[in-house]
């Protein structure tokens, strides 16, 4: 793979990072173990069976391997047979709503050899539609069969969400996808949530700021900013940043932000964006963490 003409190594590993996997996405068999083995130094290989995306589903990779359960199968082997690092997989409930067939999916992944699972509870058919199925997640979790850690995934949003999903499911981890944009606390929320209830200063950026309050929080954005743009440079670097800036929950409610929104979304420099930040700051101080209908008192003032 990695004599392939055009092939370009983009796994950068930063030093502080560890447990490092890689996703594939593949439905050709002779090709899994190749693709494995070139995926580099790591520590893990994560199997993508989740994908929806039209081309994953056009050519039956992704998810589309929900409707060709033995490929599936055939591929997961041929993985794990090609590496001796872990090898875990990702999946949905199933297809449709009449085809949820997770619970049997789930003893013949791990008899294939897989060291955990990831399930997202919802079907391919849902797409990110409605509310995501965390009972069947509890009873893979539940079956006296399975072994493997089981790592639930779907509309974990808050660190009370994340308790819940440990207290009421079982599982072993949880897995935060869409919820992250915007909002890179959240893990930290969710460690001081699940293990002590507050949020303490261990492992927290430095700021002038209590912990996970409004003005943190904004502090924290900038700091985001500032290592996409170490990591890469100004121009990619906000490139890369700034639509997860502009989606940031901290900003909701907030009146006549689209404005603003749209300018984050243009800004090409760091000053630029700061600039923008700390002129909505004292409303972000005001707004973040209120309630929909409180919200809607405020505005009409």
């Amino acid at each position: 793979f990695r004599h392939f003409p055009g092939f370009r190594p983009e796994l950068v590993v930063h030093s502080a990072e560890w447990t490092t996997g890689s996703q594939l996405l593949n439905r050709f068999t002779p090709f899994s173990g190749l693709l494995t083995r070139a995926s580099g130094p790591l520590d893990k290989v994560d199997h993508w069976l989740l994908a929806f995306l039209l081309f994953s589903l056009s050519c039956g990779a992704g998810a589309g391997l929900l409707q060709n359960v033995p490929l599936m199968l055939e591929i997961t082997r041929c993985v794990v047979d090609a590496v001796k690092i872990p090898v875990t997989a990702k999946t949905r409930l199933g297809w449709d709503s009449e085809h949820e067939i997770i619970v049997d999916l789930a003893e013949q992944l791990q008899d294939c050899g897989i060291q955990a699972l990831t399930i997202h509870g919802r079907t391919r058919a849902q797409m990110y539609k409605g509310d995501a199925d965390w009972s069947l997640i509890g009873e893979v979790k539940r079956n006296p069969r399975m072994h493997i850690p089981i790592i639930g995934n779907g509309d974990i949003c808050t660190g009370e969400e994340a308790r819940r999903a440990f207290e009421d499911y079982g599982v072993d981890a949880v897995m935060v996808g869409r919820a992250t944009f915007g909002q890179p606390w959240i893990f930290k929320e969710m460690v001081d949530t699940v293990h002590s209830g507050e949020h303490l200063l261990e492992h927290a950026l430095e700021s002038d700021y209590a912990p996970l309050s409004a003005d943190w929080k904004l502090d924290v954005l900038k700091e985001q900013v500032r290592q996409s743009i170490a990591r890469i440079d100004e121009y990619r670097g906000i490139l890369h940043v700034r639509r997860h800036l502009a989606a940031s929950p901290i900003f909701k409610g907030i009146p006549n932000f689209r404005d603003t929104r749209i300018a984050i979304l243009r800004a090409t420099t760091q000053d630029e964006l700061f600039n923008l930040m700390e002129q909505v700051r004292p409303l972000v101080r005001r707004y973040d963490g209120k309630r929909p209908e409180d919200m809607k008192v405020e505005v009409g003032e």
